[in-house]
């Protein structure tokens, strides 16, 4: 074996050992909590145990104790951690995983949380969804969009970089895209740039993931924005 497989095998039991090591403590402090009395802060320690439980593989445990803290943090509006627990629930790779990415891809375009969240969560769809496909292109252009307007400065230009990064490589691999004119040209073609075609597409693709199986009412949730 060479030196380099020895490193890694090393890295990887210190990173089990790390893992073990959350998963005690932060056991240890839930035992210590009420969840009637401390929703918020027994969810937040729930979501740091199914990290753990996920970093160890335990996936089916992690996704149940994902859920029932995605559940506390709905009930709160707490919409950033709901959007994370979706995001470790994907992680597990359970039968209603793609389900929880379309739920939380849902709640992090809708509310405005983080960008970068929101982000990370859309760029699950480009990662899992053939390059030639439409589905990764509006949801790259999705990212683009919500980066641009939810940072400012230096954040701002931070993400679109990145961003703009993403959706090149994603229009390279869709149409064969190799400068800025067939760029321009690629997104005026799918519409890319119109934000008013733009979310209904990136919704239809959302309601193809989710199926019938939401875990809470979009109406109910859409009639409380203060836009509404």
């Amino acid at each position: 074996m060479s030196d380099s497989d020895n490193t890694s095998d090393i890295n990887m039991l210190d990173q089990g050992q790390n893992a073990q090591q959350l998963l005690e403590q932060k056991l240890s402090e839930l035992s210590l909590l009420d969840k009637q009395q401390s929703p918020i802060e027994w969810a937040r320690v729930m979501l740091d145990i199914a990290d753990a439980k996920l970093a160890l593989g335990q996936n089916p445990e992690a996704w149940q104790d994902a859920r029932a803290s995605f559940d506390v943090f709905l009930q709160h509006e707490n919409w950033q951690q709901a959007v994370e627990a979706c995001n470790v629930m994907y992680q597990t790779e359970q039968p209603a995983s793609i389900g929880a990415l379309a739920q939380g891809i849902w709640l992090a375009v809708t509310y405005p949380i983080a960008a970068e969240t929101t982000v990370t969560m859309l760029h699950n769809i480009i990662e899992d969804t053939p390059k030639n496909a439409d589905g990764a292109a509006v949801a790259a252009a999705t990212a683009h969009y919500i980066a641009s307007i939810r940072t400012s400065g230096e954040k701002q230009d931070s993400l679109c970089f990145l961003t703009t990064h993403i959706l090149g490589q994603v229009a390279k691999a869709h149409s064969h895209v190799e400068n800025q004119e067939a760029f321009d040209m690629w997104l005026a073609r799918l519409e890319l740039d119109k934000p008013e075609v733009l979310l209904p597409r990136m919704a239809q693709i959302i309601d193809a993931m989710a199926g019938d199986e939401w875990w809470f009412d979009r109406d109910e949730l859409r009639a409380k924005l203060p836009t509404n």
